[in-house]
């Protein structure tokens, strides 16, 4: 049985709060912070149509998507190994590592629900994850869902006798990562050239924007499609790397 301590549920079209996405840091705080004021073993925030569904762990600790990824991936190669896992190019180290280790098959694809939904057709792909939170099933019409997510979890959890902090803390420890970071630029496609031209000695892949990765790190840049906006996701083998490269391509980027 659940004991269940609710937040912001009552309907209300004027967001009083601001806009319903905890996938914005600063709407995180209220949630993650009741979280460690009840003690509670898990908390849960659905964004406005609770399409994409995002967990803080006990004492409140807010729980990437890419790194609650990681459990979702395990917990479908159990039942279904040797099957395609869709894995969006923002962060990639650990989900291809769980997946590699689960039995599963990776599968990069672009950004997007019109491109995750394609290609998890066209590899009759078992499920595919998002960093932005989106999770979609095959065996749900390929639709994303914010509730399948949840209900795998308290079963992982449960099964396991686990603590969130217990199942993540691993994954938090060997990869790091900076969040997607927007910056305001003139010339996007002119950017990205100079970006690709300075890095030019790593290993490139324009599938989506322009990615680079090296031993120690990788990032990723992709442009807004509606705005004058670069966004940049950077991941590391240690924090120090992580902060330093971000650090260094968000100036090439704002120069």
């Amino acid at each position: 049985p659940l004991e269940i301590v609710e937040l912001n549920t009552n309907p209300d079209g004027t967001f009083p709060k601001g806009r319903p996405d905890p996938f914005v840091p600063e709407n995180r705080t209220e949630f993650t912070e009741l979280v460690s004021s009840t003690g509670a073993d898990l908390g849960i925030a659905w964004d406005a149509d609770a399409d994409r569904v995002f967990f803080a762990a006990d004492g409140g600790l807010f729980v990437e998507p890419y790194y609650l990824n990681t459990i979702l991936i395990e917990k479908m190669l159990s039942k279904y190994p040797g099957e395609k896992v869709i894995y969006d190019p923002r962060y990639s180290w650990a989900l291809i590592d769980e997946i590699e280790k689960n039995g599963g098959k990776p599968v990069l694809c672009r950004v997007g629900h019109s491109f995750i939904k394609e290609a998890m057709r066209s590899e009759n792909a078992l499920f595919a994850t998002e960093s932005s939170g989106h999770t979609y099933y095959r065996d749900f019409w390929y639709a994303d869902s914010g509730m399948i997510p949840v209900m795998q979890v308290l079963e992982f959890l449960s099964e396991g006798n686990v603590k969130l902090s217990e199942a993540v803390r691993e994954v938090m420890q060997k990869y790091f990562i900076s969040g997607e970071i927007n910056s305001e630029v003139a010339d996007k496609e002119g950017k990205m050239a100079e970006i690709g031209q300075k890095y030019q000695d790593g290993k490139q892949s324009t599938l989506d924007g322009i990615a680079v990765e090296y031993d120690q790190y990788r990032f990723v840049v992709r442009p807004s499609n509606t705005e004058p906006l670069l966004r940049l996701t950077v991941e590391g083998k240690t924090r120090e790397i992580m902060e330093e490269k971000k650090e260094e391509i968000l100036k090439l980027i704002r120069s």
